[in-house]
């Protein structure tokens, strides 16, 4: 018995003559229903309808046939169930080989007469996918869509991260009769609709700032809302130990000065700043844009209700509470227990309430206080000028053994 798997590429046209002789040889073809309706008739060859590896394997094991081509939409390499199906095949030691075809990748970057040979591919297709991240890699980004992760889902996340303005390319139906590429920015691709078979192109985004740990605080516009100081971010960073791919809420967000930061340093995650001031909201989204901290996303509204709605954090930076700190706090815990917390305090009463908090959760909080003076040069003298001391409380619950 040998199984031939083959990548019908973008239709039954674009086989290869090495593939075409498999499928006239072949007593037996199984794939999805619309590929075999695809297939010009062979005399005396049996087709199946199936998609699922462990039913087409149920059907080559009972079969009898010796020589048996499964067929895959596309290239059997890309996001293929091919894969799949190849793990069964060799775990039962059946003889079996693979013939590709070409991806919807080859296709649209034809179409579009471009290479795409630094393109970033992910597949959005049935599974969890951030478009900002991909973007922000420095190269353009290829989609494969379906389900709720259509061209426009895709798009409308984009535009929202503040990068409606980048190129977006959308091939439907690539190499059918129907065939449409569609060029727009991300913002106008968003509020369009397309065919469920459909790939997406979105050109990279400005490249974000390269530094995070201690930004200077002449290079954020402030406006007249306070702002987290340059020494006491890099402090926070430390405390929080961002990771590149994390999660983090910055609840209490002021200015954006920390949630760039966070930002910057989770490059493949997301920073949620929560803020309900108008002022305030409209520096973050400043700041966003001019550090290209596109992971940031803005949450107008006040914690704990803007909360509800987030996703589980892996850190936790609380700048502002308005007095529901314990509120916060459980919030941010009851979504993930183990999430890493750190609250900046100026006035002791804050101080005290907040150890309060952390206590009564079980939390051993590390107190650390930043008393940072700049100097400030006169005639012929520098004289330190002191900054406010602030208190940063942090905080991790132990994994219980």
């Amino acid at each position: 018995m040998q199984v031939t798997l083959i990548g019908l590429g973008g239709m039954p046209d674009t086989l290869t003559l090495e593939a075409r002789e498999a499928l006239a040889r072949a007593e037996l073809v199984l794939g999805a229903e619309r590929l075999l309706e695809s297939l010009p008739a062979v005399e005396g060859q049996k087709r199946v309808a199936a998609a699922r590896a462990p039913d087409i394997l149920t059907y080559i094991m009972e079969s009898g046939a010796e020589r048996l081509c499964v067929v895959f939409s596309g290239d059997t390499g890309f996001h293929s169930g091919a894969k799949g199906l190849l793990a069964l095949l060799r775990e039962r030691e059946i003889d079996c080989r693979v013939l590709p075809g070409l991806s919807s990748v080859q296709l649209l970057s034809a179409r579009l007469g471009e290479p795409w040979q630094d393109w970033t591919l992910c597949s959005a297709h049935g599974t969890d996918c951030d478009p900002v991240a991909a973007v922000t890699e420095g190269r353009p980004a290829f989609f494969l869509t379906g389900g709720a992760n259509t061209p426009a889902a895709l798009c409308r996340a984009l535009a929202d991260a503040g990068l409606g303005a980048l190129r977006a390319a959308v091939g439907e139906n690539l190499f059918y009769p129907d065939e449409r590429v569609t060029v727009r920015t991300a913002a106008e691709c968003a509020a369009m609709d397309f065919a469920p078979l459909s790939v997406l192109l979105v050109d990279a985004a400005p490249r974000p700032y390269e530094r995070a740990g201690g930004i200077s605080d002449e290079e954020f516009i402030r406006g007249d809302v306070p702002m987290t100081k340059q020494e006491v971010r890099a402090a926070i960073l430390a405390k929080l130990a961002v990771r590149p791919g994390d999660t983090v809420w910055d609840v209490g967000a002021g200015t954006g000065s920390a949630s760039v930061e966070l930002a910057l340093a989770a490059r493949r995650g997301r920073v949620f700043a929560v803020e309900y001031r108008d002022e305030a909201c409209a520096l973050i989204a400043q700041n966003r844009e001019r550090f290209g901290a596109w992971n940031l996303r803005l949450v107008k509204g006040r914690a704990p209700e803007a909360l509800d709605a987030l996703p589980a954090p892996d850190a936790v930076f609380i700048g502002g509470s308005e007095g529901m700190l314990a509120e916060i706090v459980d919030a941010a815990l009851g979504k993930n227990p183990g999430a890493r917390l750190c609250v900046s305090a100026i006035a002791l009463e804050t101080l005290s309430a907040a150890l309060d908090v952390f206590r009564a959760r079980g939390l051993n909080a590390e107190v650390t206080q930043l008393a940072v003076s700049r100097a400030k040069p006169g005639q012929r003298l520098h004289l330190l000028l002191a900054n406010n001391p602030v208190f940063l409380l942090s905080a991790r619950r132990e994994a219980e053994p």
